[in-house]
């Protein structure tokens, strides 16, 4: 009998991809959200959706922060993490647990407008800045480096002239939305693999 994968997702704020991955997952189920941010959006979804939850306030919790972490994930055991809106590193003894368990998704192209200072909309006004005419997002294993680690797929956007980077950013939106589902929906059907550090997916 098939076994939905156990999903922990964290979030930083509104939580728009977490509301999106837990109304239209079939192969996964979100057992956990973690969050940093008390007031998030995602929280208050969660509540609703009587979905657990842990806020861990890294600025009360100064001291073995990593090994919190660690406690809180051991309870759950994932078969899968998942980063959407979070707004902070993931402790590497985190990444060095779940080797390829963690997922994060970024509205660019990586590895164009990524890493550190690189989130949000600030993204979106370096890409009209720039005048890219492409963009996008980009799913991706993370390795314990800001925005780096294997791509596992990235779906692109046009860039029209009269765009700016409020309507860029909800082009992106909605194709992170797409894109997201389908990569986890992939990983719970065990259609994604790693060979010498890349993605192999079998569709």
């Amino acid at each position: 009998m098939f076994r939905k994968k156990k999903i922990v997702i964290f979030a930083s704020g509104s939580g728009t991809n977490f509301i999106n991955l837990n109304e239209n997952l079939v192969h996964g189920e979100v057992v956990l959200l973690i969050s940093n941010n008390p007031n998030c959006g995602a929280i208050k979804y969660a509540q609703n959706k009587n979905i657990k939850y842990e806020v861990v306030n890294d600025k009360i919790i100064c001291d073995n922060l990593d090994f919190y972490y660690e406690k809180i994930l051991n309870n759950y055991n994932p078969d899968l993490i998942l980063l959407a809106g979070f707004m902070k590193k993931i402790p590497i003894n985190i990444v060095n647990k779940y080797p390829f368990k963690i997922i994060n998704i970024h509205p660019s192209l990586l590895p164009k407008y990524g890493g550190k200072g690189y989130y949000g909309m600030k993204v979106h006004e370096a890409v009209i800045n720039d005048k890219e005419k492409i963009s996008g997002a980009t799913v991706h294993f993370i390795d314990g480096m800001y925005d780096n680690g294997p791509i596992i797929k990235q779906a692109k956007v046009t860039i029209e002239d009269n765009d700016n980077a409020k309507t860029l950013s909800k082009k992106v939106l909605k194709k992170e939305y797409e894109l997201y589902l389908n990569v986890v929906e992939m990983f719970c059907c065990d259609k994604i693999r790693i060979n010498e550090n890349k993605v192999i997916i079998n569709e």
